[in-house]
C-alpha cells in the first residue's frame, strides 16, 4: 500500500510539474500580446486625455483591448466591427436618454433596438453585441446626453491605436506555420512506423494505439491552419512584415496536401488494424515502402525546422514512386489498401516540394 501511495503521489507530481510547464508556455507565447494590450490601452486613455481633454476616457482602452483580439487575422475586422457597434450603441443610448432618461426599462428597451438595428443592418455578432453593451452602458452611466459624444469619441481613438498597434507584431507569427508543419510531419512519420511495427508483430493493441496515434494528428493539423491564416493577415495588414509575404505564402500552401497526406494516413493505419484483426498478409514490400516512407517524413520536417522548404526531398519521393509501381500485389484487400494509400500519401508529399497536382501525379507512374 505504502509503494502504491508514493506512485500515485509520484505521477500526481509529475502531472502537476506538466500542467505548470504548459500554464508557463502558454503565458510564454501570449506574453508580447498582453504587453501589447496593455500599453495600447495605456495609450489610448492618455491621448483621449490630451486631445479630448476628458479627465475620464473609459470607453478608450476598453475599445483598444477589444480590437486588438485575441486573432491577428481578426483584428482589423474586429477594430472595424467595435467602432460602428459603439457608434450605433451610443447613438440609440444617446436619443433614449434625450427623451426618457435612465432606468431599468429604457435600459431594456433600448439594448433590444440597438441589437436589432445591428442585426437588420448585416452586422456580425461582435457588432451586435457590442451595440447592445455601449446602449447600456450609456443609459446606466450618463444621464446627460452631451456626455455620451464624449465617449464615442473615446472609443474612436480606442480603436485608432488599437489598429496601429496591430501593425507592430513579433516574427513568432511568420516561423508558427513552418514550425508546426514540421510537427505534422513528425507525427505523420511517427503514426506510421507505429502502423508498420503493428503489421510486422501482428499486435492487435499496436495497430489500435497507432490508429489514436492517426486521429490524434487533426489537433495539430487544426492549429497550422489557423497559424497559417493569421502569418498571412500579418504579413498583409503589418507594412513592417510585408516583405515576408512570398515565404509565409509557401508555408501556408502547405496545409492543403499535408490535410489530404493525413486522411490517407489515417484510412492506411485504420486498414493496417483491420489486416492485423484478420491476419491479413500485407507483402514485405509495402511494409519496406512504410519505413522509408517514414524516414523521408523527418528529414522534410528537419529541413522546414531549418527554415527551408523541403525540396531536396523531392528525389526520393520520386524514387519511392517508382518503387511502388513494381510493388507486389497482396491477395488480401488490406495490403491493396496499404499500398494504395502509400501512393496516395507520396503524391500529397511531392506537392510539398513546390510542386502542383498533376506534376506530383505524373510521378507516380501505374503499376506494373
Amino acid at each position: 500500500m505504502k509503494l502504491r501511495a508514493f506512485d500515485v503521489s509520484e505521477r500526481t507530481a509529475r502531472l502537476g510539474r506538466r500542467s505548470l510547464k504548459e500554464r508557463v508556455g502558454r503565458w510564454r507565447s501570449r506574453a508580447f500580446f498582453i504587453v501589447q494590450c496593455a500599453v495600447t490601452a495605456g495609450a489610448a486613455w492618455w491621448l483621449a486625455q490630451q486631445l479630448l481633454g476628458h479627465p475620464m476616457p473609459f470607453f478608450a482602452p476598453v475599445a483598444s483591448i477589444i480590437c486588438l483580439g485575441f486573432t491577428f487575422g481578426n483584428r482589423l475586422r474586429r477594430g472595424i466591427e467595435v467602432s460602428i457597434g459603439v457608434a450605433l450603441g451610443v447613438f440609440i443610448g444617446d436619443v433614449f436618454v434625450t427623451l426618457f432618461g435612465s432606468g431599468f426599462w429604457q435600459i431594456t428597451i433600448v439594448v433590444v433596438l440597438a441589437m436589432s438595428v445591428a442585426t437588420l443592418l448585416g452586422a456580425g455578432q461582435l457588432l451586435i453585441i457590442q451595440s447592445g453593451v455601449q446602449s447600456a452602458i450609456i443609459i446606466g452611466l450618463s444621464a446627460t446626453p452631451n456626455e455620451s459624444l464624449g465617449r464615442w469619441l473615446d472609443a474612436v481613438i480606442g480603436c485608432v491605436v488599437a489598429l496601429l498597434a496591430a501593425t507592430i507584431v513579433p516574427l513568432a507569427p511568420l516561423r508558427r506555420p513552418r514550425l508546426l508543419a514540421a510537427d505534422v510531419l513528425l507525427d505523420m512519420a511517427a503514426t506510421l512506423t507505429a502502423a508498420e511495427a503493428a503489421l510486422r508483430q501482428n499486435d492487435t493493441e499496436s495497430a489500435d494505439a497507432a490508429l489514436d496515434q492517426a486521429r490524434a494528428g487533426e489537433k495539430n493539423l487544426a492549429a497550422l491552419n489557423e497559424a497559417a491564416a493569421e502569418g498571412m493577415a500579418v504579413v498583409r495588414y503589418s507594412p513592417f512584415r510585408r516583405r515576408h509575404l512570398p515565404a509565409v505564402q509557401a508555408y501556408s500552401d502547405l496545409h492543403e496536401p499535408l490535410d489530404r497526406a493525413n486522411r490517407n494516413l489515417r484510412v492506411l493505419v485504420r486498414r493496417s488494424a483491420v489486416g492485423v484483426w484478420r491476419h491479413e498478409e500485407v507483402p514485405r514490400s509495402d511494409l519496406e515502402l512504410m519505413t522509408s516512407l517514414a524516414e523521408v517524413m523527418r528529414a522534410m520536417a528537419a529541413q522546414l525546422a531549418d527554415r527551408h522548404l523541403p525540396t531536396e526531398a523531392r528525389a526520393q519521393l520520386a524514387e519511392l514512386a517508382e518503387a511502388s509501381s513494381h510493388a507486389k500485389l497482396s491477395g488480401s484487400l488490406s495490403g491493396v489498401v496499404i499500398l494504395a494509400q502509400l501512393r496516395s500519401m507520396i503524391a500529397d508529399l511531392l506537392q510539398l516540394t513546390g510542386m502542383d497536382y498533376v506534376e506530383a501525379r505524373a510521378l507516380v507512374p501505374d503499376m506494373d
